[in-house]
């Protein structure tokens, strides 16, 4: 007997026709990679986040780091169970993202909460998208997703939180690389 190295299973979930079970799980293929570099992205800025204010973004990182990986482990359970097997290898997301790498390293903490926020703003973004592109087909996978982006936001908030001045106004305000963003928070 023959291992089974396609992604595509015989079968998805009860209610649902198999070519729509695959167009979800492919859907969330891209979600998983996106979590994973994101929570990677993370805990990246953990590791690298100097100056003042240190301890307290250091600390706020790693709740988010731990509940981000938690996502990626019910996205890629969901997509089990629809019959499509996840791909979580550094390599496949690699060949498949559309973004660069996590661009500041050793940073202060202004800097790298400037430029999560960016990258925060792209993820939950894709987020809403892979939300409207799936929502009619399987209503649990939204529900999932709907809850996943929320959590997100929050997260967003907490980062958006130390950039916000007195006047309602974000510091990286029409940023549009992280490097960019790390610049107008200094």
């Amino acid at each position: 007997m023959s291992a089974n190295n396609g992604s595509k299973a015989k079968f998805t979930v009860p209610g649902l026709e198999l070519k729509d079970g695959q167009k979800v799980g492919k859907a969330l293929q891209m979600r998983l990679h996106a979590l994973n570099d994101l929570q990677l992205t993370l805990k990246h800025a953990h590791w690298n986040v100097v100056g003042r204010d240190f301890i307290g973004v250091h600390e706020m990182l790693d709740p988010q780091i731990d509940s981000v990986r938690h996502m990626v482990d019910v996205l890629a359970e969901r997509m089990a169970t629809l019959g499509v097997a996840p791909n979580g290898l550094a390599g496949d997301l690699v060949k498949k993202r559309g973004w660069d790498d996590y661009s500041i390293n050793r940073a202060s903490t202004g800097e790298h909460l400037a430029a999560l926020d960016l990258v925060y703003s792209g993820v939950i973004g894709s987020m809403r998208e892979c939300i409207a592109e799936i929502g009619a087909l399987d209503p649990v996978t939204e529900d999932i997703l709907i809850g996943q982006t929320g959590e997100l936001e929050q997260f967003q908030w907490f980062i958006r939180s130390h950039l916000e001045n007195d006047h309602g106004e974000l510091l990286n305000a029409g940023a549009k690389t992280e490097k960019d963003a790390a610049a107008k928070a200094m």
